[in-house]
């Protein structure tokens, strides 16, 4: 009698897996009650840790510099032409040149936003793209995010930070009060573009 509750109590524990699976619609995709849920399929959902900070310089200089001198001298004239007196001339030009210039840039995004992966590729390799929208009064702003994600990379949390994305293409853009008021006018801008 005793074995007999034992090897229910064994059938039911070896199938409360399948029933389980079964419950939550997600019968025979094959994926183990022991792995990581990791994005590995289109449709799934990666969440992808934006830290961007590009910096960039570039200094320019330049000297340039150029001496001419030129004399002539003369005397009387020569020939049948000796009552027009020759004349001397001189002259002397210099020229310098300096010039330096120099450019700086800084850029930063922190952000977190989830996409989708829209396609696997032969070895593996995940293309997601999303795009995440955050209005505040008048405001919108807008971070779309594309590129390519090796599976490996994908953190056993289902996340994967923005520097491992191949081919990345970030996007963050803004629409509404803040922004108009912070351009400059049009007389502004066309006194900019001619001068």
């Amino acid at each position: 009698m005793n074995l007999r509750k034992i090897a229910i109590v064994l059938l039911i524990l070896l199938l409360l897996p399948f029933t389980l699976k079964f419950k939550s619609q997600d019968f025979g995709r094959g994926q183990s009650l022991f792995t990581d849920v990791k994005a590995n399929r289109v449709g799934d959902i990666l969440t992808v840790l934006i830290y961007e900070d590009s910096r960039a310089s570039n200094q320019v200089e330049s000297k340039a510099s150029k001496d001419q001198k030129a004399s002539m001298s003369g005397g009387p004239g020569v020939g049948p032409l000796d009552f027009i007196p020759l004349f001397g001339v001189d002259a002397a030009t210099k020229y310098n040149h300096n010039g330096k210039g120099e450019e700086v840039r800084n850029g930063q995004i922190r952000a977190k936003m989830s996409c989708t992966v829209v396609g696997v590729k032969d070895n593996g390799d995940l293309i997601i793209e999303g795009t995440r929208v955050i209005g505040i009064s008048n405001d919108k702003e807008t971070i779309s995010l594309s590129g390519v994600v090796r599976q490996k990379d994908v953190s056993t949390d289902n996340t994967v930070e923005s520097y491992l994305i191949a081919d990345a293409e970030i996007h963050y853009t803004g629409k509404g009060n803040s922004q108009t008021t912070s351009r400059p006018g049009i007389v502004a801008r066309l006194l900019n573009w001619l001068f």
